[in-house]
Formats: structure tokens, sequence, C-alpha cells
């Protein structure tokens, strides 16, 4: 149970023996006493251009608990820290059919990851294909062929964020973060992931770690059913009794609804069968493109070239009288954009960046916030909102080939030149977004460019590049349920993970599916 000790400014080249001898003389201990120190977290500070540093934080674990507690006691600059371990309370209903994780995105696929290590082998369904060949599936799109409406950057093994930067940031502070970041490294992630502020695993190597999970969970007696969609629930007296996939109906005591924000079709289905939904605020935008050197001056000054340094990420926000927002979202370092439509007929942009961020160009969302008020009251006005811009936005081009701006033209300041190439995967046409988003909507955006401008000089560049549009930033609905993670009209239907409302990202899915996997094991035995 370690020791943290907090706020270790070291400069850019200190080593990693150095950061722990900094810390110690912080808190004079016997080297015998040590079971074990490490660096915990570490995060940049470059505020200063003139004094940029790292801030490290060390764990510090002793052979005797007691005198952890004592030294925390003593010294108001440490923290207590208990183990990340999970402690399951198993129920004793044995269950009355199998339990059905749907979706093998970041929540479902830890929330089946913790079911099978605990006997309960779960079935598991994912409409799309292993990350294998929803790789080879999705370069084809890429390259020109057909969309493939079941397999594509938002359906297959892994979610969504498979076609990522991998980021593993969140804004939840819950315990079981550090749970799973250790889990990602038990399954190929890097280690720096442990103690990196900002950890990323980059698209290349999460493939690899979904992959291996797939495997543990088959190995301890779970089944992964791919290109399986979840077609139909037979509910009765409150209960789904049933589930309908693929023509085959499953007998099933629990539902682990893990379907993602894409999953329009279900999110229909479940209307249609009765369940409690609403709708919930989300945000659309469009992609931003700046070289990554002129991101990496705007932060670092004439330092930018300095190879201890990492690439450099921003995350910035703007907020009118009324309250509505505009602001940066999923900046990827050194990274492409990508073309990410799930339903024909339809544009969607996303951001990607492989482990190195190595690529030429970061980008990122630049996203106004949305809300019932905007788009209407019913579960799945948010839904059709977001549909018809990606309609909007294939009409522009008749084709995948993505709507595109310079930021001098949208804002109405001309520049005469790109100074960006765009990277976006399908390409893109040079043809504007009128017509695209709502009047508000791009009305927000060039107020909240302007605004970034004065924050960050690549923003004031206008021969950056915009693409359009970004709209899977979540979900637009919620699957609301109870303090026992169950549906609301449903008592054996768990809603979990972004899809249902309850997570935004990587990390914070993954703990809800963990969550989710618990409240189910207080109510079912693993017999």
């Amino acid at each position: 149970m370690p020791v943290l000790i907090g706020e270790i400014k070291a400069h850019l080249k200190a080593d990693r023996e150095s950061v722990l001898r900094l810390a110690l003389k912080r808190v004079p201990l016997p080297k015998d006493e040590i079971k074990r120190c490490e660096i915990y977290k570490t995060s940049l500070d470059a505020r200063k251009r003139d004094n940029i540093h790292f801030v490290h934080t060390v764990y510090v674990e002793l052979y005797d608990a007691q005198t952890e507690m004592n030294l925390c006691e003593k010294y108001s600059s440490l923290k207590y820290v208990e183990n990340q371990t999970l402690e399951p309370q198993f129920g004793n209903v044995k269950p009355d059919g199998r339990i059905v994780v749907t979706g093998f995105g970041p929540a479902g696929m830890f929330c089946g990851l913790v079911l099978a290590e605990y006997g309960y082998k779960p079935v598991i369904l994912e409409r799309g294909d292993c990350v294998e060949k929803r790789t080879e599936k999705v370069n084809s799109f890429w390259n020109g062929d057909e969309l493939d409406e079941e397999t594509n950057v938002q359906f297959g093994e892994g979610g969504a964020g498979t076609f990522s930067d991998g980021k593993l940031t969140t804004r939840i502070k819950d315990p079981l973060c550090r749970y799973v970041l250790e889990k990602f490294c038990e399954f190929g992630a890097p280690e720096e992931i442990l103690f990196k502020a900002k950890p990323h695993v980059g698209t290349d190597k999460l493939r690899e770690v979904v992959k291996n999970i797939r495997e543990r969970i088959i190995s301890l007696g779970g089944e992964i059913r791919f290109l399986t969609r979840l077609d139909d629930l037979k509910i009765t007296d409150g209960r789904v009794r049933t589930v309908v996939a693929n023509n085959i109906e499953i007998k099933t005591s629990a539902v682990v609804l893990a379907v993602g924000h894409s999953a329009r079709d279900t999110f229909e289905m479940l209307e249609n069968k009765g369940v409690f939904m609403e709708p919930k605020p989300f945000s659309v935008g469009m992609r931003i493109e700046h070289k990554q050197r002129d991101v990496d001056f705007s932060l670092y000054g004439n330092h930018m070239d300095n190879p201890y340094l990492p690439k450099g990420e921003y995350q910035l926000s703007y907020r009118d009288k009324k309250g509505r927002a505009c602001y940066t979202f999923c900046m990827c370092p050194g990274g492409y954009v990508v073309s990410s439509s799930s339903e024909k007929g339809g544009i969607v942009t996303n951001g990607m960046s492989e482990f190195a961020r190595d690529g030429e160009n970061a980008n990122s969302a630049v996203v106004v916030s949305v809300s019932p008020e905007d788009f209407g009251k019913n579960p799945l006005d948010g839904v059709t909102f977001a549909r018809k811009i990606e309609q909007n936005a294939f009409l522009k081009t008749n084709s995948y080939t993505s709507p595109a701006i310079k930021v001098g033209d949208f804002l109405g300041e001309v520049s005469s030149r790109f100074s960006v190439k765009p990277t976006c995967s399908r390409g893109v046409s040079y043809c504007g977004i009128d017509g695209v988003f709502p009047e508000f909507v791009t009305d927000m955006m060039k107020t909240g460019l302007r605004n970034f401008g004065n924050k960050m000089a690549c923003f004031k560049d206008k021969g950056a590049v915009l693409t359009a549009p970004e709209t899977r930033t979540s979900s637009p609905v919620k699957i609301t349920r109870n303090e026992k993670g169950a549906s609301l009209s449903v008592e054996n239907l768990y809603p979990c993970g972004e899809g249902a409302g309850y997570a935004g990202g990587i990390m914070s899915s993954a703990v809800d599916g963990i969550k989710t996997a618990l409240h189910i094991m207080e109510m079912y035995s693993n017999q």
C-alpha cells in the first residue's frame, strides 16, 4: 500500500534514479525498510518557457504498512494510497441462462474480462469483426472501397477507440483507473502508461492489447461471437428472457448493453421495446489540422526541438454568456484525420495517432456543445440531429470525401494558401461547409477559433485546414439505470459505457464495464 510523494520537480534530462533520490530526501528512511520505490506519475510543466521541467510523483512501498501510515501522519506532504484490487461480492442466485455482454469495446471488454476471470463464462456479442479482419476492412474503405456498415471505425473488436490515439486520460478519479492501466500493461501496453500524466497506447499497439484480452477471455471459458449484432430482446414481466442475434435465441439471466455511441439501430430497437432512455447533450464540429512543429513552437518556443520534450498537445475551451461551449477534443499529436462513417450516405471524421506520434500534422476536434433544447427532447432526437449533419456533408461531395475549408476562409479572413496538407484517409474536397451545420454551430465555432488564436499561436494560422464533420464525440442518448446498474424498466438489463451515456473515452468506459461486472456478480453466483 504505497505512500505517494508529490511535487518532485526535476529538469528534463533527469533520469529515474535521480528523481527517486530527490523524493527520498523528503522522507529519510533506512534503505532496508523500503520494499519498492518507483515513479508513479509524471507531468510536464511548460507554463514558463525559461523553466520547462517535469513534475513527478513517486511512490514508496515499505515492508511494514503501519510505518507507512505513521509517515503519512507525520508528513502532511505524503499521501497514503490503497493498492488497487478487486474485491467482488458474490450473490447466491444461480444464473438461469447465459450472462450476455453486447459490444466488445472497452466497456464490454473489461466487463467480459472480469466476469471471465471470476468464473462466469460470459458470451459476448460483437456486431463487427475481430480486430485483424476489422483492420483490413477499415483500410479497404479508406482506400476507396465500399463502406461495410457492420465492420468499420465505429464497430468491431475494440470499439471506436481502436482507431484513435488510444488515450488513457480521463477526468474521473476512480481508484479503478489504476487497475485498468495495470491490466493494459499485462496485455501488452508499454509500461510508461503507468506513470505518464497523459498516457496513450496508440492505435497500433492498442490492437495487439485488444487481441490479447480476447484470447484471455476465451481461455477462461468465455465465448466471443463476431459479426453477431444484437437484433432483439424478448422481455416478459420486466426481464429479458432471451437475446436474439443472427436469428439465434440465447437464454439469458443478465444482459450488458455496452453497444457504443454509434449503435443507432440498437437504440431504435430499445425504444420500440419500451426501455427507458433520455436524450443527452453531446457536441458536434470539425477536425482542425496544424503542422505538429507549429503546435510544438506554440507551447515550447525555442525549446521545441528538445528531444526530452513530448509531442506538444493542448486542450482549449471557450464558453459564451449563455453557457454554450466550444472546445477542442481528442487532440492527436503527430496524427491523422480518418474517415469514420458507419452509415451509408453519411460522412463522419475522427482523429488517430500511432504510438510514436510521428506524423507531420497534429489534429483535434473543434466542437460545439448541443443539448435537447437545440435538437428536441424525445430520446432519439439527438441521433436524428447528428445524422442530418452527416448526410448534409455527404451531399456536399456526393461521396465519402470529406468537405474541407481553410480556417481563414471559414472565418471570412481570406488566406492565400493552405499551410497544411490534409491527411483525411478518404481525401477532402475544398467545397466549404455551407449547409452542413446549423448556423448557431458554425457561429460558435468561429467565436471559439478566434478565442483559441489568442491562447496559442498555431490557431492564428489562416492556412490551417478544417475537415467536417465530427459528430460522434459521445452518445446522444442515456439509457438510464438505477443504483444497482440496471435499467429503470428492465431489471436484468445493464446499460454500460459510453453508448449508454455513462462514460467518455477508453478509461472511463473500461471502469464502467468493471463496475457493471461487479453489480452482476453481487446478484449471481458463478456456479
